[in-house]
């Protein structure tokens, strides 16, 4: 049975490339539900994306196409390059080529959805998983049925942008803390947590795993969306969801199998986190473990696992799992050493914390003690950072001897993180507040809370565009470190000094093994993933695995790609 076609497009363009998991997701759920899916993936169409384009719906009439928008931007305070310039142009070519409806998705969309659906010109949305809503929208249209009927659809509509309430919101749950927007909700219902994703290679119109893998190194795998934790800087817990949505464990473990199947051995945890929820995290482990014993030609044995953590819950059992799974690194963000800075920042859904930096000492001991790799980070510049803050964390971060050992500087902020509810309120329309910062803002950043705006997409904007509609990505330095005095009252300063004093703390001898902020942003020692040099390098040379994993051999293989002939850019073949 063939209910219509669906046309789901990637637009990122950005190297190296990360295959849109997100797709594959949503394919799934679609040809389950009876419909026709393609897929038209532009990343590597980044010179000729408008003739793909045309090429594609020259036969074509799609009864919906759907847009994935992993990032709105970089999230990189020192570069702040926005993406969705980019992904407007494509909307725009989408329009001429097709005249069926166009829905947005995707953890980057979610993070502002109501303020895309209106700046691309979209005519629905989707906050955080897309399956359950898409399948109901692609039904609304095959059957003519109003899709206001469609719960926790995003609509554009001529008196704005709304959202259809939730079934989650009809049952007597507490009201939302920001009416109207979708913040801060549980998206379990939204997840298809029994079935396995189809990952696919080399299938026309499909996403090419394979071929992501050979360009980008790993594959993402997911074992449960969402997060109960209330960490102020992070965008998940409201995008994807504030409970756990734990996938069924044989599902996630078939998955895994099948990429391995097709060569496909370094494979990354999107969880949020993969340790919390850890008792489901240890039964994936463990069912991992039970079919490598169980059979010696299985794909698992050549499994690479790449996994994401915080620093507790972290014990024995766990690393020996992780180990004994095929699991080759660990990143774990520890963010900070100071318990008074970490103090109502790394919190639980009780607001409380629920780590120590002995906790990052443990996990990297085990992890070294299992043979995994380590890698560490850092976040700076977040509220009470001065330089007495800096120099205690980089002391102690390297005192741990990871793998590397990763400092990042400021924070981009997002409308519904904790952090940026709450300074829209300190500002309250009339007021800056010191360490707002954008590189393209030609006065005062002034934030206004939701409700002093005429609704979510004033509210949203805010974060990404200035009054003009012009670019402006709203970051946060703490003003409390050591900067001229020019740097801190300008909202356009650069936290220069600070980035000198970091790099001032780093033995030269160890720089092999650090990731450091740099003034320019384009450094091969910089540490943003998009159109790294470096990375660029490292993926068209055929390195795989998780990138930091290679990062102490860098010089070594760059000079390896200047030997080879190879241009350190984009697409370089």
């Amino acid at each position: 049975m063939n209910r219509g076609l669906i046309t789901l497009v990637n637009p990122n363009k950005v190297h190296p490339p990360i295959a849109p998991y997100a797709l594959d997701v949503l394919g799934t759920a679609l040809e389950r539900t009876g419909f026709a899916v393609e897929v038209v993936d532009l990343t590597f169409h980044r010179d000729d994306w408008r003739t793909h384009l045309r090429e594609y719906f020259a036969d074509r009439s799609p009864l919906l196409v759907g847009v994935t928008i992993r990032n709105t931007d970089t999230v990189y305070a020192f570069e702040q390059r926005p993406f969705v310039g980019e992904h407007k142009e494509i909307v725009g070519e989408l329009r001429r080529l097709t005249g069926a409806p166009i829905v947005g998705g995707g953890i980057g969309f979610s993070t502002m959805p109501f303020a895309l659906v209106d700046y691309l010109g979209l005519e629905y949305g989707v906050k955080g998983p897309g399956e359950e809503i898409l399948c109901e929208l692609a039904d609304a249209l095959a059957c003519g049925r109003d899709p206001g009927t469609v719960a926790g659809l995003i609509r554009n509509t001529p008196a704005g942008v709304t959202r259809v309430p939730p079934p989650a919101l009809t049952v007597g749950t507490r009201p939302p803390a920001l009416p109207g927007t979708g913040a801060h909700e549980p998206r379990v219902w939204q997840v298809d947590r029994e079935g396995t994703y189809l990952r696919r290679t080399g299938t026309p119109f499909k996403v090419d795993n394979l071929a992501y893998y050979r360009r980008g190194g790993m594959a993402g795998i997911l074992t449960k969306s969402g997060c109960t934790y209330r960490c102020s800087h992070c965008v998940e817990p409201d995008a994807k969801g504030i409970r756990f949505a734990r996938r069924d464990v044989a599902a996630v473990v078939d998955e895994m199998q099948s990429l391995a199947a097709h060569g496909i051995f370094d494979q990354h945890t999107t969880d949020s986190e993969f340790n919390l929820a850890i008792g489901h995290s240890k039964n994936v482990l463990r069912e991992i473990v039970r079919r490598k014993r169980a059979s010696r030609f299985s794909p698992l044995h050549q499994l690479r696992l790449w996994v994401y953590c915080q620093p507790s819950p972290f014990d024995e059992e766990l690393a020996g799992l992780l180990a004994e799974a095929g699991c080759a690194g660990v990143n774990v963000g520890t963010d900070h050493v100071r318990a008074d800075l970490l103090r109502g920042w790394k919190t639980t859904e009780k607001g409380t914390t629920y780590y120590t930096f002995a906790d990052t000492e443990r996990l990297v001991r085990l992890c070294h003690a299992n043979g995994m790799l380590t890698m560490v980070e850092a976040l700076l510049g977040m509220p009470g950072e001065t330089e007495a803050t800096v120099r205690e964390c980089v002391s102690a971060f390297m005192a741990l001897d990871a793998t590397v050992t990763a400092f990042s500087l400021g924070l981009r902020l997002f409308p519904y993180i904790p952090m940026g509810i709450a300074m829209a309120e300190q500002c309250a329309g009339v007021r800056t507040l010191p360490g707002l910062q954008s590189n393209t803002a030609t006065g005062p950043i002034v934030l206004k809370p939701l409700a002093m705006c005429s609704g979510p997409v004033e509210y949203e904007r805010q974060f990404m565009f200035d009054e003009r509609g012009e670019f402006r990505l709203v970051c946060y330095f703490s003003p409390e470190l050591t900067e001229d005095p020019g740097t801190v009252d300008s909202p356009t300063g650069r936290w220069y000094r600070t980035v000198d004093l970091l790099w001032s703390l780093i033995d030269p001898a160890d720089h092999y093994r650090v990731m450091l902020p740099t003034a320019l942003g384009d450094s091969e020692h910089d540490n943003n993933y998009a159109d790294n040099p470096f990375l660029t390098s490292l993926t068209v040379l055929g390195y795989t695995g998780a990138f930091w994993a290679h990062w102490r051999d860098r010089e070594a293989i760059l000079r390896e790609a200047r030997e080879a002939g190879i241009v350190a850019r984009v697409g370089a073949a």
